[in-house]
């Protein structure tokens, strides 16, 4: 087992006038189970994390660098000139009392967000806009990053951490580096326990269920599945479909599609 690396953070505490209830579901919807296996877990609060970063020409000042339960990267608590503070996803390399601007065009360092019209190619990026003045969508987990391909009239043409290729209209905004805690791919949960905490019950296989219950139950003894593909509960085949809508309206923007894992 192997835990977080929690070096990075400076404050253990969370802003309380940044905190918001975050109810369990338990997995259903008006009482009928719709995602299997999910429940329990460790009671958290949502941090309102501005993802849009203080748009418009401001910069602000971290305080502390904190975590969030509710993703894998760490967070970082600015404050600004007024004196008002948000939750932002703090980059690799952020210390406290560095400074971030969020400019059309600011300097290249670590933090600072700008249009994508004005990154440079080969630059690595992180919560990026799809839509400007939306926030930012794409590559906000831990140590991932998107690299700026391209910049030509309206978009620019950025490279996913899947392996799409795809464009977003440059006038949207994205920030520089990658977020924070990149070692956490490697971590090792070691135990159930842990798992439960994450709100997280026992997934039981189909092959051990009744034929009455999924596909591929029953048969005496370890069977195989007895079947060409392996299916859903539902019956539905479970790997190598696509599912992504054939006139889905971004499929003009997709220059690649991204790599499929078997």
């Amino acid at each position: 087992m192997t835990k977080p690396d929690f070096t990075m953070v400076t404050k253990t505490k969370p802003e309380k006038k940044l905190l918001a209830p975050l109810h369990k579901t338990g997995a259903r919807s008006k009482g009928k189970i719709s995602v299997r296996f999910r429940g329990g877990g460790v009671k958290r609060k949502y941090r309102i994390v501005d993802f849009a970063q203080f748009r418009h020409d401001t910069s602000k000042k971290v305080l502390a660098i904190e975590y969030d339960p509710n993703r894998s990267a760490r967070i970082a608590l600015t404050e600004g000139a007024n004196g008002k503070r948000s939750y932002i996803i703090a980059p690799q390399g952020l210390r406290v009392k560095d400074e971030i601007v969020c400019k059309d065009q600011s300097p290249l360092k670590e933090g600072n967000r700008m249009q994508l019209k004005n990154i440079p190619v080969g630059t690595l990026i992180y919560n990026v806009e799809l839509q400007p003045g939306k926030g930012g969508k794409l590559a906000r987990a831990a140590g991932t990053g998107c690299k700026m391909l391209a910049a030509e009239g309206k978009y620019a043409t950025i490279s996913l951490p899947s392996g799409e290729v795809r464009r977003v209209l440059g006038a949207g905004y994205a920030s520089i580096g990658s977020p924070s805690n990149p070692q956490h791919r490697f971590e090792v949960i070691g135990k159930a326990g842990r798992v439960r905490h994450m709100g997280r019950r026992p997934h039981v296989r189909g092959s051990a269920m009744n034929p009455v219950d999924h596909p591929h139950g029953g048969g005496e003894g370890r069977s195989p599945i007895g079947l060409k593909y392996p299916k859903t509960p539902w019956g539905k085949i479970a790997y190598g479909v696509r599912t992504r809508r054939k006139k889905k309206y971004s499929n003009k923007l997709i220059l690649q599609r991204r790599k499929t894992k078997r």
